[in-house]
Formats: C-alpha cells, structure tokens, sequence
C-alpha cells in the first residue's frame, strides 16, 4: 500500500529546509497542528500525517493486529520517513506520539536528527514500588477505559475539555470533543489501551539522537514530575516548561510551541 495515502502524508514549506515531521495524539488528526505550521514553513519542510484510524487515513489500512501495540504505529513512522526521501527529520511527537517516536529513533536512528516530545508520558499509570508517578491509579484508568467502551461519545464530551484545558477558553475544548467525536469508536477503543496502557519507561534509555522534552505548565493528562522524568532517562535530553496550559499547546499556544520547535531543530543543521 501507498504510504502517502495509507497515512494521508502532507508535505509543505521551504522545500531545502530542515525537515520537521509533526504527528498527532489520540483522537486527533494533523489538523490539530494547523496554527504551528504556518509558523514554521517559512524556514522547514513541514511533514503532517494522520496515524492510520484518524483523520484522512485510509481506514481499510488498519488492523487490530498492527494497531494494538505502539510498534505498529513507530513502524509506520519510519516508514514515511524512508518513503519520502527526505533525510533525517526532526520528529515532533504530541502525547502519546511521543513514544512513537522514541521507539521509532532508537530502531532507526539514522532517520532521525532529533526528537521534541510535546506532552510526553511514557507511562499513565503510577508506580508505587519505584515511586514514578504518571497521574493515573490502575483503578482510574481501568475507570475510564470502561466509560470509554461503555459510550464513546459521552466520555468524548466530557474528557476533551479536562484534557484540553483552558477552561476560559471553551472553544478549544470543542474542536477536541469533535475532534474525538469523528473517531470511529471501535479503532478510538483500541488506541485508547495503547495510550493509556503502554509502559515505555524502559526504551527511554534506547534514545540516542537529540532531544528536547517539552511539558506544558499545568497538565491534567501529564504531571509535572513527567518531563522531568523523561529528561533524566534519555541521555543528553534537554528539558523547557512551556507557559502553555492544558495538554495540547500547539492549539493553546502556537507561537510558543512553534518557536520552541523551530528553536531546537534549527539548531540541529
């Protein structure tokens, strides 16, 4: 299959820029990204792609085998990367893209020149026995896993706007509800365990390309002991606090995100 449509890759900008990849969390698709990309088209080449069961992507492509795991979707990564020839790109990975991207540069790093984990966390659930805390019991997630399954677009309703943010704002908890909204909600209750199931603490270490860890400021998805916790895990990673509110900054705060983007990648030439 096609990657270009399977993936409904978009490219954009400078064309002998620096490339910059950007991939989306769940329940979104690369639209999510709009108001950074014309921020940094004037200086990258901007890569957008919606993971396979979101956005534009060819639906017929997914299946519960491939999907189940975070592996399936870091594949597909690489293998966009080699598709378009463009040389190593900085990955920009939103939420639980993040460990996409993580498990994606430690496989392949050559395809990589570095990596900007937005809202990153490479375990949801705490872990008493070694104190790591990622801001969910097991209880709550099994919670809310069970709403999930039990009605998709009421617990879409009301966990966009919480995972947004920016209660001032109630418009950006809108577009995320109807972002989540046109999901289908057999592929969302899949990809909702990879998300909030997956446990990558332990590839972290594997991450051998440059990294900037970026967490928002106040996060009611990622804790503030998150960054810090990934930073000290991937060697030589860099760590800023975003003054952006909520869990998805490139719609809370664009021009702060793209400039800490277009800051670190540009320094990578």
């Amino acid at each position: 299959m096609d990657v270009r449509s399977r993936n409904h890759v978009t490219v954009s900008g400078r064309a002998d820029g620096p490339v910059v990849m950007l991939a989306h969390g769940f329940g979104c698709d690369q639209n999510l990204w709009r108001l950074v990309v014309p921020i940094l088209e004037p200086d990258f080449t901007v890569v957008l792609f919606d993971h396979v069961g979101s956005g534009r992507s060819d639906l017929s492509a997914w299946s519960s085998e491939r999907y189940s795991t975070m592996d399936g979707y870091a594949e597909d990564v690489t293998e966009i990367i080699h598709e378009l020839a463009l040389g190593p790109v900085t990955f920009v990975g939103h939420s639980v893209s993040a460990m996409m991207g993580v498990l994606a540069a430690a496989r392949d790093p050559e395809a990589f020149a570095g990596l900007v984990l937005l809202a990153p966390s490479p375990c949801f659930i705490d872990d008493p026995d070694t104190g790591y805390r990622g801001g969910f019991s097991a209880e709550d997630i099994n919670e809310l896993l069970e709403s999930l399954d039990a009605n998709y677009l009421g617990w879409s309703g009301a966990m966009a706007p919480v995972i947004m943010g920016n209660p001032e704002r109630p418009e950006l908890g809108a577009e995320l509800t109807n972002s989540f909204c046109r999901t289908d909600p057999d592929i969302a209750r899949v990809f909702a365990r990879v998300t909030f199931l997956s446990d990558n603490r332990a590839d972290l270490a594997g991450v051998r390309v440059p990294t900037l860890v970026a967490q928002c400021s106040s996060d009611a998805i990622a804790p503030p002991e998150v960054g810090p916790y990934v930073q000290s895990q991937i060697q030589g990673s860099r760590l800023i606090t975003l003054n952006a509110t909520g869990h998805c900054p490139q719609l809370a705060a664009p021009e702060e995100t793209a400039a800490a983007i277009a800051s670190f990648a540009g320094a990578l030439r």
